[in-house]
Parts: structure tokens; sequence; C-alpha cells
């Protein structure tokens, strides 16, 4: 009998790494633009050097912002502008809880908290990759459990 076993986000950083792109509260906004363009990611989670999830910024935010108060902006503190209450996931939970999670919040990135300590992140992209491969596994297992 066919039995499906869901993915875990600690499968998905298995898979891509648990490097985190952070930032300290007390940096500016620019900085927080620079490190976007230079890592290459949409969101820094802020953090001290303890590594406690303190908040989290986005591209969305830094656009957000300059739209409403102009690039004056900028040279404010981060921890002015983060997002305070960051929604975090555990090792153990599944893609399909995250993904709904990410839905129902309207956003697109999710630290990893392991006793309260940033262990990782995840991405709308990592969620719907380990989905879309969860999918294909069970496919497969379905046309093997047919054939047999």
């Amino acid at each position: 009998h066919y039995r499906e076993k869901s993915m875990i986000v600690r499968h998905i950083l298995d898979s891509k790494g648990r490097d985190v792109a952070t930032i300290a509260p007390t940096a500016s906004v620019q900085d927080a633009i620079q490190a976007l363009g230079s890592r290459r990611v949409g969101a820094l989670v802020v953090s001290d050097a303890g590594k406690a999830i303190l908040g989290i910024i986005s591209e969305r935010d830094v656009v957000k912002l300059i739209a409403g108060s102009g690039v004056g902006a900028l040279d404010q503190p981060v921890s002015a502008h983060m997002t305070a209450r960051v929604v975090t996931c555990a090792l153990d939970d599944t893609i399909q809880s995250v993904m709904e999670r990410m839905t129902a919040g309207r956003f697109r990135h999710m630290p990893v908290s392991v006793d309260d300590k940033l262990a990782g992140i995840v991405s709308i992209g990592d969620v719907v990759k380990g989905r879309l491969d969860e999918m294909a596994q069970e496919s497969q297992a379905l046309r093997q459990y047919i054939t047999n």
C-alpha cells in the first residue's frame, strides 16, 4: 500500500543550505538595500550577534518605505521599518503548512527557528520547488504501485 511521506523544512535546508542573510537592527535602510543587492536575496533577517530573530525586512518593505517617505528614509535604522512580528517555522514543519502560512500572511520568506535561534530561511520559491518535487515523487510511486 502506497503511503506518501511529506517533505519537511529540514529537507529544503539539507538541499539548499542553512546560510541566512542577516543585518543588525542598528544598520541603515541603505545598508539593507546594499546587502539585499549584493547577497541577491529578497529579504534580510534582522538579528543580533546571538542569532535571535528580531525582525525581517524585505525588498517590498523598502519599496513601500521609499514610496511613502522618500529617499530621506534610507538613513533611518532597519529596526524602524522591519516587520517585528516574524512568522517562523520549525525544521519538522511540512512544506504544505509553510505554504499555507505564507499565502495567508502574504509574505515570501520565513525564517526557520530552533530553540528561538535562527537556523535557516525558506522562500516561497524553495517551498514551491519542494512541493513540485514531492508531487513528482508521489506520481512516480503511484505509477509503480499501479504497474505492480
